[in-house]
């Protein structure tokens, strides 16, 4: 569990900021924000692509699918958007 929480807070630091700021935005589309619902679902639920219960390999798929997913979202941001998801 402390080791999700660590990537988590890595990843905060970065895209998952870009992120937010692009949720917050008056334009942001309907699709950012279904996606960024499944990807607080997918971190919350009990249900992993690998188990946790196999060492090392259960949080190996939340290490790698979630940041994937952030970025996929960060890439696909309309250009009005990408300009502002990093500003304060």
């Amino acid at each position: 569990m402390w080791k999700r929480v660590t990537v988590l807070w890595t990843v905060l630091r970065g895209d998952a900021r870009q992120l937010w700021f692009a949720l917050r935005h008056p334009a942001a589309p309907g699709w950012l924000k279904l996606g960024t619902a499944l990807i607080a679902l997918y971190l919350v639920s009990p249900i992993d692509l690998i188990p946790d219960f196999i060492p090392g390999l259960g949080v190996l798929d939340d290490l790698i699918v979630v940041p994937f997913a952030i970025r996929w979202l960060l890439r696909r941001l309309p250009p009005e958007l990408k300009g502002t998801a990093g500003r304060r």
